[in-house]
């Protein structure tokens, strides 16, 4: 039996892409080869939906997964939010932790996206903190929501290896008392990165808060950090964009500390 856009199972599951059916039920949609792959491997897909031509070349992910459902190709389209799908998405069951979960493991690098509210870049955050080695991503405050589509295909699977935490924006106080400096990132810190690097500070256990490109940090949580850090720019630029600041910083960091 093929579903089409409008079998009830399809049109159930294309609500998840509105993030209140995504808080209500617990679920999200991952879209696409290597997100799907990450979930299954994670073990928290639901169900997997594929067009025909999709499951034969997807063969492996098809095998593991334990609810196949065969889509036709406008079902698919009203899953999918790409303009060229790959042919299967996959319903699964969201993996954020508790922040006290999540910092009882004694990481030592996180970060922090507080406020940002671009899918995007926080998405690509999330890639490169797990990148780094880092141990958590926390979406602090009004922050775009981890399972927005946009946000887990810029993730690129990292989502299921890192703790992903959904907090309160007054993280400062349970990142210090788990043994972690806070630096936060500002364009006008007092504080340069190379030199924190050069200085050794970087290769203690760190949590670093990134805040979003129009209004950058909240000033109680510039206020609470332990150092405000600038990243160094050398040529005309006026500024990084907020993904790639965040990449300089956290691999300044993870670099210190191996």
């Amino acid at each position: 039996m093929t579903f089409t856009s409008r079998t009830p199972r399809v049109a159930n599951a294309r609500k998840l892409q509105r993030r209140r059916d995504r808080d209500q039920t617990g679920r999200f949609l991952a879209e696409g080869q290597q997100a799907v792959r990450e979930a299954l491997a994670a073990g928290v897909v639901v169900e997997l939906f594929a067009t025909g031509d999709a499951v034969e070349r997807y063969a492996d992910l098809v095998a593991h997964a334990e609810v196949v459902s065969l889509v036709s190709e406008d079902g698919l389209a009203a899953l999918a939010e790409t303009v060229q799908p790959q042919g299967i998405v996959a319903v699964c069951e969201q993996v954020d932790v508790p922040l006290k979960e999540a910092l009882g493991k004694k990481p030592r690098l996180v970060a922090v996206v507080a406020e940002v509210r671009d899918p995007g870049n926080a998405g690509t955050i999330l890639r490169t903190a797990d990148a780094a080695g880092a141990g958590a991503v926390v979406f602090a405050g009004d922050a775009v929501d981890p399972y927005n589509g946009k946000c887990v295909r810029a993730s690129a699977g990292s989502l299921f290896h890192v703790d992903v935490v959904r907090s309160p924006l007054d993280v400062v106080t349970p990142l210090r008392e788990a043994g972690l400096q806070v630096l936060a990132t500002s364009g006008y810190g007092a504080d340069d990165l190379d030199t924190l690097a050069d200085d050794g500070v970087l290769a203690a256990p760190t949590a670093w808060l990134f805040g979003s490109e129009a209004h950058g940090l909240p000033p109680a949580l510039l206020d609470g950090a332990d150092r405000q850090v600038r990243v160094p720019i050398y040529g005309g630029a006026e500024s990084l964009n907020l993904a790639a600041a965040a990449a300089v910083c956290l691999y300044a960091s993870a670099r210190a500390q191996r």
